[in-house]
Formats: structure tokens, sequence, C-alpha cells
């Protein structure tokens, strides 16, 4: 997959860029993006509701009337689930909400869900930036010139590493968000309308992987 490098005013630097088809050319594997997107949703979820038993409600532990004589139904305590302020059956109780999915499935997802972003032409390569200090305007005039709309549309920007002056750039942006190439997930390219590459990030794909 044949990409056109672009500059910081959107036209382009004469270069291009040979993305692997094995991982951007790949028919998608939509049960595998569905089971990804669905355990990163699962792992953000807090799982500390919680509701008290009738053994960690207030009140009494005495028997309330003796068992017979008295022409009414058998009671205990005042902490029976069924009397108001009693202790509740079976409630929730705290519990994490992840599960877990092999490092094949996980690979295979990003694989996919990167082909897809290939299909729909939404991947963008744009040369490093070299910004001399944070500055969110400059950021969002970079992302008009790449014809992205920053207030209708979703953009993940992906750098090879941290670097200080981008974060501090776009994380004023609503719609923007970064992240380094090894920390993409599959939720964060389906959750995206556009991905910028930047170029070093981009030609960590055509590196050949070392050798053990």
């Amino acid at each position: 997959m044949q990409i056109d490098i672009l500059n910081i005013e959107g036209k382009k630097t004469g270069r291009s860029i040979e993305l692997p088809e094995e991982i951007f050319g790949v028919e998608p594997n939509n049960h595998v993006i569905y089971l990804a997107v669905k355990q990163y949703l699962a792992a953000q979820r807090q799982g500390t509701h919680k509701v008290k038993t009738r053994a960690e409600v207030k009140g009494a532990s005495r028997k309330l009337h003796k068992q017979k004589g008295t022409g009414g139904a058998r009671k205990g305590n005042i902490r029976n689930p069924l009397y108001k302020g009693g202790g509740t059956i079976f409630g929730p109780k705290p519990h994490g909400w992840g599960f877990k999915l092999n490092r094949k499935v996980k690979d295979l997802a990003k694989i996919s869900a990167l082909s897809v972003k290939a299909k729909e032409n939404s991947i963008i390569v744009i040369e490093d930036l070299a910004l001399e200090a944070p500055k969110t305007k400059q950021f969002v005039g970079i992302l008009k010139n790449l014809n992205i709309n920053v207030d209708g549309k979703k953009t993940m920007f992906i750098t090879p590493e941290h670097n200080d002056n981008v974060y501090l750039s776009l994380r004023n942006i609503p719609t923007v968000d970064g992240t380094m190439l090894s920390d993409i997930n599959t939720y964060d390219i389906m959750n995206s309308n556009y991905l910028v590459f930047t170029e070093s990030a981009a030609k960590i794909f055509t590196e050949e992987p070392a050798e053990a």
C-alpha cells in the first residue's frame, strides 16, 4: 500500500512509503475486532457496585417475637431482607469485568482494524513534527491543512515515541487523541475517523524484525 508523505501544509513532499499488505491489506475479521473492542471496554468498567447483605446492615440480632403462639408469621431479626432497611438478597458484589484474549487474536484484531482504515482511505502519513513549543492553535492549523475537520471527526495522532510538545498541543482538542505506536489498540483505531502517522512511526512497519 503506497501512501504519499505530506508536510505540515498538507502538500506532498515528493516522498512516499510502502505500508505492508500483510498489515494494511488483509481481509478484515469483524468478529475478532468485536472481541478486542469488547475486551477493552470491559476492562474500563470499575466493577465497584456493592449492596449490603443482612449481615452488614444496622439492626439488632434478637428475634422479634417468639416462634409460636402469636397467630402471626414466624420472624427472625429486623435485618430480614423482607423488611424496610433490611439486607439485600443476592445483590451485586465488587468484581472485575475483564476477560482474556489470546495474543494471536488481539494481533489479528489490530491488523484487521488497520486494514479497515486503509480501505476507507483514512490513513495519513505526515512528516515528523518539530514543534519548538506546545501550540494548540498551530496543531489545529496542521490538521485543517490535512483536510481534517477537528469539530466533527475523531483523529488519532500516532508517534514513534512520546513527544511532550505534540501531546501538550493536542490534549485540549476534544476530538483529537495522541498515542505512541507501541500503545495503539484496536479500540483506538476503530474509534477514530482518521489515523495520522508521523513518518518515523510509519517507517517502523517497513523495518525488518530483528533476529533473535
